[in-house]
């Protein structure tokens, strides 16, 4: 069985940093491009950052460009997300996602269709 599971949310002050882990365990998913979407109350969940399988295709939304890094390692099933100069706006429930099984290796998650497996989630509040 497919389990995922975040680690790394919690409190800081605007302007500070934060690092999100997501081991995965039941499978391997070297093949699969890997995600964090993020959630706040009364929002979607909407696609922060995505890596491909081969991490040679990265996709950042345009609003944490320049302040969030995606990194892989595909011997442990982990993908990371490094947030620098978090602002407010960042609070939100963070969800590690999966993509779906491809050989095309700069295939990478844009929206919530591309997701196969999702993680619990994990809380991040920064406050101002």
């Amino acid at each position: 069985q497919v389990q995922l599971v975040e680690s790394g949310g919690g409190l800081v002050q605007a302007g500070g940093s934060l690092r999100l882990s997501c081991a995965a365990s039941g499978r391997t998913f070297s093949l699969n491009a890997l995600g964090w979407f993020r959630q706040a109350p009364g929002k979607e969940r909407d696609v922060v950052a995505s890596i491909s399988w081969s991490g040679s295709s990265t996709f950042y939304v345009d609003s944490v460009k320049g302040r969030f890094t995606i990194s892989r390692d595909n011997a442990k099933n982990t993908v990371y997300l490094q947030m620098n100069s978090l602002k407010p706006e960042d609070t939100a429930q963070y969800y590690c996602a999966v993509g779906r099984r491809t050989y095309y290796s700069t295939s990478i998650l844009r929206s919530r269709s591309d997701v196969d497996y999702w993680g619990q989630g994990t809380q991040v509040t920064v406050s101002s």
